[in-house]
């Protein structure tokens, strides 16, 4: 929204984003990947699913989960440990 509260377009909100990341001196990140990092971020710290859909603007729980919640190898760690111990390898537990 504006000074008048009209909403943007995405070129305005994409102008306005970079501003503040320069601002802060953060490294500009396109703002559909920034969505999918939050999205993840929130997933994984206990959000339930439909209200990661509201509030990425969804009414379909399944299109927020397949096309934005994306783990990485750090969210995988815990499976792969769970993994390793039912295999016989060494956990954090065996340490």
């Amino acid at each position: 929204m504006d000074e008048l509260w009209a909403a943007l377009n995405g070129r305005q909100l994409r102008v306005r984003a970079y501003k503040i990341m320069d601002a802060n001196g953060l490294r500009r990140v396109r703002l559909y990947d920034a969505r999918a990092s939050c999205l993840t971020y929130l997933a994984n710290n206990g959000v339930p699913d439909h209200l990661l859909a509201m509030w990425a603007g969804h009414t379909n729980v399944k299109t927020t989960k397949k096309w934005y919640v994306k783990p990485d190898v750090a969210d995988l760690l815990p499976a792969a440990e769970a993994w390793g111990g039912l295999a016989g390898g060494v956990t954090d537990r065996d340490r």
